[in-house]
C-alpha cells in the first residue's frame, strides 16, 4: 500500500521483480471475478451430480448411459434457454429500469454457469470420468464451454493426440498438468465467454419484449454448442454402467 496525496492508500500491483507498477487494471479484475463466478458455480453443482443423473432417469430407471446422456442434453438446453428468456421477458417489463434490467440479468449469468457446470460434469459422471478433484472439474467445464477452441488447448497442453480428451487428457494426465491447461483454458474464457456474456446481458435489457427473444435464443446457442462439446470430449456413451 502507498499514501496518495490526501494520506490513504492506494492498491498497487507488483510485477514479478517485485517493483511497483501502479494499480491493478480494471480488466484483470473483471477478468478474476468471471473465473470466481465460475469456480462458485463448480463448487455448487459438484454434489448435485448424481441428483441431477437420477432425475434424468427418473422416468425410466433401466435407461441405458446413451438414453440418458440424451435426456441430460435436453434437460440442459431447456432449462438454459428458459432462464434466458424469461430474465430477457422480465427485463424488458413496464416499469423495469436499466438498472433493475442489468442486475438481473447479472444474476441469470451465474445460474447458466451453473447449469452448464452441472451439465458437463453429469456427462463425465455417466461415461466414468473421474469428477472428484477441483482440477479435473475445471478442466471438464471450462474445456466444454469454450468448444473447439477448450479441446484445442487441452490436447495440445497435455502433448496427447487422438479423439475424446475427456478420457484421454482429464481421466490420466497429472494434476499439474492440468494446472497448467487450466491456466491457459481460464484466460481463453474470460476472453469468450466473460465477453459474449456481457453483450448477452444487455441484449437481454432490450424494450418491448426484444430482451426476451435475445436471452432464450443466445441461452440456446450457447446451450447447443456444449452439447456438441460435450460430444465430442467423451465419444460414444459407455454400453453399460460404470
Amino acid at each position: 500500500m502507498a499514501p496518495d496525496a490526501e494520506g490513504s492508500e492506494t492498491e498497487l500491483s507488483l510485477p514479478d521483480d517485485g517493483a511497483p507498477v501502479g494499480p491493478a487494471p480494471e480488466a484483470a479484475v473483471r477478468g478474476q471475478r468471471v473465473l470466481d463466478l465460475l469456480d462458485r458455480a463448480i463448487d455448487v453443482q459438484s454434489v448435485l451430480v448424481r441428483k441431477n443423473i437420477a432425475r434424468a432417469r427418473q422416468r425410466n430407471p433401466e435407461a441405458t448411459p446413451a438414453e440418458v446422456i440424451r435426456n441430460l442434453e435436453r434437460m440442459y438446453v431447456s432449462a438454459l434457454a428458459g432462464t434466458g428468456a424469461a430474465v430477457g421477458g422480465a427485463a424488458a417489463a413496464p416499469g423495469v429500469g436499466t438498472g433493475i434490467a442489468l442486475a438481473l440479468s447479472a444474476g441469470e449469468v451465474l445460474s447458466s454457469l451453473e447449469l452448464s457446470a452441472l451439465f458437463a460434469l453429469s456427462i463425465a459422471e455417466v461415461h466414468g470420468v473421474p469428477i472428484d478433484e477441483v482440477e479435473r472439474r475445471r478442466t471438464i467445464v471450462m474445456g466444454i464451454m469454450l468448444g473447439g477452441s477448450g479441446s484445442a488447448t487441452i490436447t495440445k497442453v497435455a502433448e496427447r493426440t487422438g479423439q475424446h480428451w475427456g478420457r484421454q487428457v482429464v481421466a490420466k494426465v497429472p494434476a499439474e498438468t492440468l494446472r497448467q491447461i487450466n491456466k491457459i483454458l481460464g484466460k481463453h474464457f474470460i476472453t469468450k465467454y466473460g465477453t459474449k456474456q456481457g453483450i448477452i446481458v444487455l441484449g437481454r435489457a432490450a424494450p418491448f419484449g426484444i430482451g426476451a427473444v435475445i436471452g432464450g435464443g443466445a441461452n440456446a446457442a450457447l446451450a447447443a454448442m456444449a452439447v456438441r462439446a460435450g460430444r465430442r470430449a467423451f465419444g460414444p456413451p459407455p454400453s453399460t454402467w460404470p
